[in-house]
């Protein structure tokens, strides 16, 4: 029988915000432009990640599709990130359209600016997806058939979002509530549609190569090549197809090359594929070739983040429930203006990123999580600097009121 690997990364930088004061309002209408040696200067936190992670895993990940006829992979790849590449590191969408060009690498569709706008306003939710699925198009030539939301933020009301939008595949995390008895190792239906696919993330897997590959306090350390070939091929009897998710900054960024990050994972590939019937597919493969092993309903939000996941990561407590309060309220006021710019800036301060970095009261292992990401001092600093830039959004739309 058949045993798939569906590997999955999600590619993502935010625009980060920089240190916006009440004083900058009504006169500094440029929130990204940090030009500092901290990681508030998006150029400099960019061009750092190419060079640890982005341009090495792109040549591994070359290197592994040539040398090997059965691996494959599936990409996300937000438009923030996209933008960002297009300024300070060209040569990186080019070896991302390298990838795709061999036609082993699948794109999916998700939300342009990384936003949780499904929770928030399903309009401006779709603009950003055909913001996406334009982008894509234009910088890949491919239009993605399977879609990721935002932090894997999933629900049955979004599945049925999906299969009304003509998706054929969504992805979710497989967290130990929703799936009970059963294993993330299979194709699923989505409750509430005919036969949208579900695919769900093996989280104690993928999160060993994302949180635990480098820490040497972790009592599989190190973890060869040899015995995650092993855990997965034995993870679940019976099933075919082990779904590893993760961010792919875990190569190079959150698990640095002296961890042995990518030998890892280019021996792995080699071992995975030397036992008889196994192979590796996108996620669209595994769809198709996998049969459908009954229905799972997730009534209520999952997320791949925290100990929760759910939702609570980015509107746990009043701060990050007080800034998405004031970010979306100026939806209709930012679109009437048709100022490209003032709704591009808006967009951008939706991505997730920023309340994400105003979380507070976490468990130690959340908290450091939080940390790492964060560019900010506390979280305290992180919602001052996202407030000042909604005063000074609400001061553009009334300037441009005055000018009618």
């Amino acid at each position: 029988m058949t045993k798939a690997v569906a590997l999955y990364l999600h590619v993502h930088q935010p625009q980060r915000l920089k240190q916006y004061t009440v004083f900058d309002a009504a006169h500094d209408h440029h929130y990204f432009n940090d030009e500092s040696d901290t990681d508030l200067n998006n150029r400099r936190v960019f061009e750092r990640v190419a060079d640890k992670s982005y341009r090495p895993m792109n040549a591994l990940l070359d290197d592994l599709l040539k040398r090997h006829d059965d691996f494959k992979l599936s990409l996300s790849i937000t438009g923030t990130f996209l933008d960002q590449a297009e300024r300070f590191a060209p040569d990186v969408i080019d070896s991302f359209k390298r990838l795709v060009d061999t036609g082993k690498v699948e794109i999916l569709a998700e939300t342009y600016h990384h936003s949780l706008a499904f929770f928030y306003s399903v309009p401006e939710f779709e603009r950003q997806v055909n913001l996406h699925r334009e982008r894509i198009f234009n910088t890949f030539g491919v239009v993605p058939s399977v879609f990721r939301n935002t932090e894997l933020a999933y629900n049955d009301e979004l599945a049925a979002w999906a299969e009304r939008r003509g998706y054929k595949g969504i992805l979710a995390e497989g967290w130990d509530p929703v799936l009970e008895w059963r294993s993330p190792n299979h194709v699923y239906k989505a409750a509430g549609t005919e036969n949208l696919a579900l695919l769900l993330k093996n989280y104690r897997l993928s999160d060993d190569l994302a949180f635990r590959f480098g820490n040497q306090s972790w009592a599989e350390w190190p973890l060869t090549a040899h015995k995650f070939a092993q855990w997965a091929n034995h993870n679940s009897p019976g099933s075919r197809v082990v779904n590893l998710f993760m961010d792919y900054e875990t190569f190079g960024e959150h698990q640095w090359a002296d961890t042995g990050i990518f030998n890892f994972f280019d021996h792995f590939v080699g071992k995975w594929l030397a036992t008889p019937g196994n192979t590796f597919q996108t996620v669209s493969d595994a769809i198709q070739q996998n049969p459908i092993e009954g229905e799972i309903s997730v009534p209520h939000t999952t997320t791949w983040a925290d100990t929760e996941r759910d939702l609570s990561a980015w509107n746990g407590n009043h701060l990050q429930q007080e800034a998405l309060k004031y970010i979306y309220a100026l939806e209709k006021d930012i679109l009437q203006t048709g100022d490209k710019q003032l709704a591009a800036d808006w967009r951008n301060l939706l991505s997730s990123d920023h309340t994400y970095y105003m979380a507070t009261k976490w468990s130690d292992e959340d908290g450091s999580v939080h940390s790492y990401f964060s560019p900010y001092d506390s979280p305290y600093d992180a919602f001052l600097s996202y407030i000042n830039a909604i005063r000074d959004l609400r001061w553009r739309v009334m300037q441009y009121r005055r000018g009618l």
